[in-house]
């Protein structure tokens, strides 16, 4: 008989499983939960026979009785916990090791009430994958933290509450398949209120002028316009957005473009003078390490990662061992991470950039877990990325925090403003210029901006020598025409930082969140911009006209500091529950009293000042809608259209578009078929031929934005359907460079380099001339592609292993609608709430013998997909068999 272990360790992960495993050694047997093993029921057929006739069931919490919450085993996590209550036999001691924080508290009281053992339970927590850090934890076991777990199923049960009496109403009132969330709801509503912001925005227009001075020695720099009779001249800050007007009382001179242009001829002749001189010296301090949501941020705005990818990273760098815990709010360093860092910067930078006291930070976020630390490098080596030989989207990441926890230790930089006034008649002009004077922290780190016309702090922007009186030569004086811009939309990074600051949600759950609101179709990604959708449009304005306290600010941070007081024991979650969902001001109450109020067609209709057409979402997306005499004439809106981008002239050309109809603009001279201009929801296209039983689909091609649709002639729409272009062979390389339009508009390609036109105008300007995908010669081809970097194969989120059946390589990737596995040139998606740190290689060739069954369309394929997808299954078995022997 085998001899007992001392304890059963669980853990989330297989690889923290196997890297703890090292470092506890034989005495124990550590085993992954896989992350949740129970839940509430996620779809009917989950909810037990005993149950289902209940009026709650569906809601998978018992509001008729203390909202008792409906767990159930999901059947992917059975074999997880037969096989964790095989292990638990062969022990004396049971140590719930999930994570740090609230969820993972909880995970560990599930895994207890599932697994009842019989032996003692200890709860172990750790914040960093090391030898030392597991030694420790495992000397200092804990209770499990009742008060933590009574607030994550609080939390728990209030979103399933939220999203499951509000969701029926938004699929009766507006269209199917939509979701609202606590926190969901409400980074909508922020995205959809700033949409409106923009599309009440008018913009004002001004001029100013800026000139190329030189000093008597022949030191360069440039000066704007800034007083003319001692009036300022007016710039964007002086409109009022709503107007596109000065602001009333604005004492300022708007220059328009005649008397801009007269004021330059004045002073083509004139004195220029440096009139004054100020200097402002100013010390910046560094930035705290970061948490959660700063790294979220940072990732965004420096490395272009999205809170989803970065969290993937962040997690795998965690479970290697690499950095402490990634879900935190604390800013707080531990003695020996800051005697750590202290050591390397000496080491690396030396003593003068060594910050003369040790700092610390305070932690400003409400609920944070002070006894957590910030995100760090793990250990007390701090060792680079290149020491740990780490590489891609890893290296990238790691070397942003190690750099950043670096930087906390540094000296404060400081910096010297220089601002020079030059008269020149009745006018002033201002040049201002910024020199480093000690780099201090700037060495290692520089915090990012979410503003990209912001000057980097680490670099200098000096003024050459100059002095009070000195006389100066305008080489050049130039009258510039300026517009004020609509107020920017969200980012990931902005969004992130305020939802934060208002406290909204967790930053923890902000990646999540953020993929959500993309999956559901609130929101599309352009460049970096979240953009909302007209279904968001409508879903807001259902809930603020009828429940405007459940997407209310103040309300859901007050529900946020509800549960944190539940956490911390100040609270009970019963009285809270009921005031939330029962009672004649609940929310199920509420939904009862305004399913009638609502009608289905006013909740769809949006609208949009300006227009002569009504602007509605229906079942297949947005639309126009305009009586036309005793008709109604429906044109759909393309989805690449904003909707603060929607103006009287789009609408007439949309609905004129389609008023007239498919247009054949003539016959193809080869095939012998007529070339019709349509338009689609990515905006107008051609097509040749019709659609038919033997031609489903006809060849198509998208008309670039450069061509106007309505002037387009017929030997233009053959030579776009004609793409891809070859125009010759690269001087350099011999092989062919071609030019076409992809799914990004737009392109020249040569050796799988991509260079895209101009995102806008589909047009490039080379020495003064404008080319598009038709008419790119070589020389031009070659420059686009001489500034276009190499596209980088997609870096995997996960490598889960080889296929059982085949031995090719099964990974992770992030792709446009989510996370998905891939396996040779099979592409499956991952479901939906599917953790993906989680995923196994079983779940894995599941969804690809699935997918590829589905793409089958030769006799009896499905059948060979099902019987690939048992014999990978059977050798999956076998080999977990073999190492578990």
């Amino acid at each position: 008989m085998a001899a007992r272990k001392k304890a059963l360790v669980i853990v989330e992960s297989p690889t923290k499983a196997k890297k703890i495993a090292g470092f506890l050694g034989n005495d124990y047997i550590v085993r992954a939960s896989m992350g949740h093993v129970r839940d509430l029921p996620a779809k009917a057929t989950d909810i037990p026979a005993s149950v289902k006739k209940e009026s709650w069931s569906k809601l998978g919490v018992n509001v008729e009785n203390d909202f008792d919450p409906l767990y159930v085993v999901p059947a992917d996590k059975k074999k997880v916990v037969s096989e964790l209550k095989d292990c638990l036999k062969q022990v004396d001691e049971l140590v719930l090791a999930t994570d740090e924080d609230r969820e993972g508290e909880s995970i560990g009281w599930h895994l207890a009430q599932l697994l009842k053992p019989s032996v003692p339970v200890s709860r172990m927590t750790f914040s960093e994958i090391t030898k030392s850090a597991i030694i420790e934890a495992i000397r200092n076991t804990r209770p499990i933290d009742e008060n933590l777990v009574q607030a994550q199923e609080t939390r728990r049960v209030v979103d399933r509450l939220y999203g499951y009496t509000l969701s029926p109403l938004l699929w009766k009132k507006i269209k199917p398949k939509l979701s609202a969330g606590r926190v969901q709801s409400v980074a909508v509503r922020l995205l959809v209120e700033r949409e409106i912001e923009r599309m009440k925005f008018r913009s004002g227009a001004f001029w100013d002028l800026k000139a190329a001075l030189q000093t008597e020695v022949g030191g360069k720099f440039e000066a704007v316009l800034q007083t003319v009779d001692g009036r300022r001249v007016a710039s964007g800050r002086d409109f009022d957005e709503h107007t596109g007007r000065l602001k009333e009382g604005a004492d300022v001179i708007l220059l328009e473009e005649e008397r801009a242009k007269q004021l330059l001829q004045e002073l083509q002749s004139g004195r220029w003078v440096v009139s004054r001189i100020e200097q402002k010296s100013q010390i910046r301090k560094p930035y705290a390490p970061f948490t959660t949501s700063t790294l979220q941020q940072e990732a965004n705005r420096k490395l272009g990662l999205t809170a989803r990818q970065t969290m993937t990273l962040a997690q795998r760098l965690y479970e290697d061992g690499h950095i402490t815990y990634m879900r935190t709010d604390s800013v707080s360093l531990s003695e020996e991470a800051i005697a750590a860092a202290r050591g390397r910067v000496k080491e690396l930078y030396g003593n003068d950039y060594l910050c003369p006291e040790v700092r610390q930070f305070a932690t400003k976020t409400k609920g944070a877990q002070e006894a957590h630390e910030a995100i760090r490098p793990a250990g007390t080596e701090m060792r680079t990325a290149e020491e740990l030989n780490l590489s891609g989207q890893e290296f990238r990441l790691y070397q942003m925090i190690w750099k950043r926890t670096m930087a906390t230790q540094m000296a404060e930089a400081q910096l010297r403003f220089d601002t020079v006034t030059i008269a020149v008649g009745n006018v002033e002009f201002r040049a201002t210029g910024r020199t480093v004077e000690f780099a201090g922290f700037f060495r290692a780190y520089v915090e990012g901006s979410d503003d990209p016309e912001a000057a980097i702090e680490d670099q200098d922007s000096t003024l050459p020598p100059l002095s009070e009186r000195d006389q100066l030569k305008c080489n050049q004086l130039d009258a510039l025409p300026h517009e004020t811009k609509p107020p920017a939309r969200f980012t990931e990074a902005t969004l992130v930082r305020v939802l934060e600051s208002e406290g909204i949600g967790r930053p923890s759950t902000y990646a999540s969140i953020i993929g959500t609101i993309q999956d559901r179709g609130y929101v599309r990604k352009v460049g970096n911009q979240l953009v909302p959708t007209f279904t968001a449009m409508a879903v807001t304005k259902l809930l603020q006209s009828h429940f405007p306290q459940l997407v209310d600010l103040g309300f859901t941070a007050g529900m946020e500091q509800s549960l944190d007081d539940i956490a911390a024991g100040k609270a009970d979650r019963l009285p809270y529950l009921r005031e939330f969902y029962s009672g004649q001001n609940g929310l199920d109450e509420q939904v009862r009293l305004r399913d009638s109020d609502i009608d289905p067609r006013t909740a769809c209709t949006l609208e949009i000042d300006g227009l002569d057409a009504a602007v509605r979402v229906g079942k297949f997306g947005p639309y126009f809608e305009k009586t036309d005499g005793e008709s109604v004439v429906t044109a759909s809106i393309p989805e690449t259209i904003a909707p603060a981008d929607i103006t009287k002239s789009v609408a007439e050309r949309i609905i004129e578009d389609k008023q007239r109809g498919p247009q054949a603009l003539g016959i193809h001279p080869e095939a012998n078929q007529a070339i019709y201009q349509l338009n689609g929801p990515y905006g107008p296209y051609l097509q040749l031929g019709e659609v038919t039983d033997e031609t489903p689909k006809p060849k198509r091609c998208s008309i670039p934005n450069c061509f106007s649709a309505t002037e387009l002639d017929l030997a233009t729409a053959v030579e776009l359907l004609a793409l891809p272009r070859r125009i010759g062979k690269h001087p350099l390389t011999d092989k062919v460079v071609n030019s076409g339009i992809g799914r990004f508009g737009p392109y020249v390609t040569h050796d799988k380099v991509f260079a895209s036109f101009d995102r806008k105008t589909h047009e490039f300007e080379h020495n003064g001339e404008v080319y598009n995908v038709l008419n790119v010669p070589m020389d031009v081809a070659v420059e686009m592609l001489r500034n276009t970097k190499k596209r980088a194969a997609p870096t995997a989120l996960r490598e889960l292993g080889a296929h059982p059946e085949d031995e090719k390589p099964v990974s992770i990737f992030e792709g446009r609608y989510g996370p998905y596995v891939k396996h040779g040139q099979v592409n499956a998606t991952i479901p939906k709430e599917t953790d993906i740190n989680t995923v196994t290689m079983e779940q894995a060739v599941d969804w690809l013998a699935a997918r590829a069954s589905k793409g089958t369309t030769k006799k009896g394929g499905a059948k060979k997909a099902a019987a690939k997808k048992t014999v990978a299954k059977k050798t999956v078995a076998k080999k977990a068999r073999a190492k578990k022997s």
